[in-house]
């Protein structure tokens, strides 16, 4: 599997769409820029629908990749090792943040354990069947993947997004359930970016102490030591230093963007996946947002890199693709200002005001001139002369 091969399938949204909805909203009845980012918003989504005006977004999805990394083993995350597949649980019965949120949005959700260290037994079968491994491997001292299952993760990525845009999903709001993720993932930006560890290296979405930051900044440098080689590569370096949670969530942002179908991102985990992405693609950051801020100083570096500016800024840490599904009412919103605002009226002239003075209108232009003569010179028989003379005398 080469990933360079989707830069040849991935075309940029509708930039003829993008004017034609540019256009349209000079016409509104609301000023050009009194609704801020939503304008751009709106024109973003008529691109990416390829529709003026822009069409309601009316079928979004929820997606989380499961999985959990064996780095955690070394206490540098707020949950414990292997304990992924209790986030999967609290969303299925309802009691997580991104549960809570999907429900208040009427927002379907769905799951896929790409990697989690447990038993099939403890969760649902449509939720563990795309299992491509038990949990990956520790990156500070091993690879997270053979190559082999870096491959059959990206796969299944790419068949999750066929799957909804199969579907009629319109927009997808794609998060991760993960214990350690976010060191994988900061690992990935650093090495991409070619940073060192300790500008990368965050406090997760749990939090952690002084003392496991330092362990968490040390798995990234022993790790980045291990991607640097193999940066030509990105199944190579998802294999190495990714997992199989994060080489899916590459697979299903790439296919997203062969299919047409918008994604809004969550936090540095799948920022990280993103910018492997455009790392084999450079045309498919056009298809993403950026849901919001998670304070990751990881995810802020991949978000400049792909020039993503994120839509809320609110302290979510939580991860779990809660901070991405805040952002959708807005996205939602742009859609319908865009779509029912109405355009201004045409402006005609006033024919019934008429111009001061009487009888004014009746006369033409060109006779409101008086004619002159027009004397020639060479006709002058000198009486001019000589009257000037005789009223000297």
């Amino acid at each position: 599997m080469n990933l360079d091969d989707f830069s040849d399938l991935i075309e940029r949204p509708d930039g003829g769409m993008r004017r034609d909805a540019e256009e349209r909203r000079e016409r509104l009845s609301v000023p050009p820029g009194a609704l801020g980012r939503l304008d751009e918003l709106g024109e973003w989504l008529a691109a990416a629908q390829g529709s003026v005006p822009v069409k309601a977004v009316r079928q979004p999805r929820v997606v989380l990749f499961a999985g959990d990394h064996g780095v955690a083993a070394l206490d540098v995350s707020g949950r414990p090792a292997g304990g992924a597949h209790q986030l999967v649980r609290a969303v299925l019965e309802g009691t997580s943040p991104v549960a809570v949120l999907a429900r208040l949005a009427g927002v379907p959700v769905r799951i896929i354990d790409a990697g989690l260290d447990c038993d099939p037994e403890l969760l649902p079968d449509e939720v563990v069947r795309h299992r491509v491994r038990r949990g990956s491997g520790r990156i500070d001292i091993e690879d997270a993947l053979t190559v082999e299952e870096a491959e059959r993760a990206v796969r299944l990525g790419m068949a999750i997004a066929d799957e909804e845009a199969d579907s009629g999903t319109d927009l997808v709001v794609l998060g991760d359930l993960s214990v350690g993720g976010t060191t994988a993932a900061s690992t990935l930006i650093a090495a991409l970016c070619g940073t060192d560890a300790s500008v990368v290296t965050g406090r997760g979405g749990a939090g952690i102490d002084d003392l496991a930051w330092m362990r968490k900044c040390a798995a990234i440098r022993d790790a980045l030591r291990r991607a640097r080689p193999v940066l030509g590569d990105q199944v190579e370096l998802l294999a190495a230093v990714g997992g199989a949670d994060l080489a899916a969530i590459t697979g299903f942002l790439l296919q997203s963007a062969v299919r047409r179908m918008p994604v809004i991102l969550d936090g540095v985990v799948s920022s990280a996946c993103a910018l492997v992405g455009q790392r084999a693609a450079f045309r498919a950051p056009d298809w993403w947002l950026a849901g919001h801020v998670s304070g990751e100083p990881a995810q802020a570096k991949a978000l400049d890199r792909m020039a993503l500016h994120a839509l809320l800024d609110h302290g979510v840490t939580v991860g779990e693709g809660a901070g991405a599904l805040l952002a959708l009412p807005l996205v939602r919103a742009a859609a319908a200002l865009a779509a029912e605002l109405p355009e201004q009226p045409d402006v005609l002239p006033d024919v019934s005001e008429q111009p001061d003075g009487p009888g004014e209108q009746d006369v033409p232009a060109e006779q409101e001139a008086v004619e002159q003569p027009v004397v020639d010179p060479s006709e002058d028989d000198g009486a001019g002369t000589r009257d000037a003379e005789s009223s000297t005398n």
